[in-house]
């Protein structure tokens, strides 16, 4: 064999194992490549599990709520507060003592004066678990007399529940006033008979009768002076005044009141603290309750 056939066939046989080798490390490549790739997008029949979501059986939620399900802190809540407050406020609390969740599905008060605040509803309570709510009753649209009942009607999956608030008003308590206390005060309404309106004498001239009407406002800013066991001697007995009475001479009254005398003027608008309703209903109930005893002049 020549030299020169024997260089063809080495380069030949070069070439070949130079192509042997490509092919392999091509096929090493492309296995590391396909490995590379994220398990999932080979699996695309792959399942992704999420909870149960939780459906409130709502064929209940008209029934009386069965012991055992949601234990409150009080079925009947009591509150005593003064009479011139503007709001009592209350704390519905409860925990699930079941074994499965309960859903509140709806929380209605007895009237508009009283609100609860609440979270997204359905307010789905697990087992085992608490959970509160505030109630405000507005004092200056229920009213401040004697004792207030209101309630919500808390309503779930499982049945209702009424939820009763009782408030009990207090008196502001009077202050201790000496003989020679009483004095003073008349020596200072003589001099400005508004003067009871402003700084201490306020607390029972004034605070007193926030939010009253008729018979309610007498007693709280009338009677305190007329009605007094210790009534000054310059103050009238209203019940024995020796002239005809009727509507427009109460009104003047306490509208305007008196110069010259202890009579302070109860109009905002000559700086008391009546408004007009308040003067229309103070009216209305001593033309009632305090008839003249004196013949109108013919």
């Amino acid at each position: 064999m020549s030299f020169l056939h024997m260089n063809r066939r080495m380069a030949f046989i070069l070439a070949l194992t130079s192509i042997a080798l490509t092919g392999l490390v091509g096929c090493a490549s492309h296995r590391t490549a396909v490995s590379a790739k994220p398990a999932a997008s080979l699996n695309t029949n792959a399942v992704v599990a999420t909870p149960p979501v939780y459906v409130p059986d709502i064929t209940h939620q008209n029934d009386q709520l069965p012991d055992g399900v949601l234990a409150w802190n009080s079925l009947l809540q009591i509150t005593n507060i003064v009479e011139t407050a503007d709001a009592a406020r209350f704390i519905v609390a409860f925990t699930n003592v079941s074994s499965s969740k309960v859903a509140i599905m709806d929380v209605h008060p007895s009237c508009g004066c009283t609100t609860a605040q609440l979270p997204q509803l359905p307010w789905v309570v697990e087992p085992g678990a608490s959970g509160e709510f505030p109630v405000s009753v507005n004092l200056n649209v229920a009213g401040h007399q004697g004792t207030l009942f209101k309630s919500v009607k808390v309503t779930t999956d499982k049945g209702f529940k009424e939820i009763y608030l009782r408030i009990s008003f207090e008196p502001i308590k009077m202050a201790v006033i000496t003989d020679a206390d009483r004095e003073k005060f008349i020596a200072m309404s003589k001099a400005d008979r508004q003067a009871i309106f402003t700084g201490s004498c306020a607390d029972c001239h004034v605070k007193r009768g926030e939010g009253k009407f008729g018979k309610a406002l007498y007693d709280a800013d009338c009677a305190i002076c007329h009605e007094a066991e210790q009534r000054a001697t310059v103050v009238p007995d209203l019940h024995k005044l020796k002239v005809p009475t009727n509507p427009d001479f109460w009104r003047q009254w306490v509208t305007h009141g008196k110069p010259g005398s202890l009579m302070a003027a109860f109009s905002t608008a000559e700086g008391g603290p009546l408004n007009d309703m308040q003067i229309a209903s103070l009216v209305g109930y001593l033309s009632q309750t305090i008839p003249s005893t004196v013949p109108s002049p013919q």
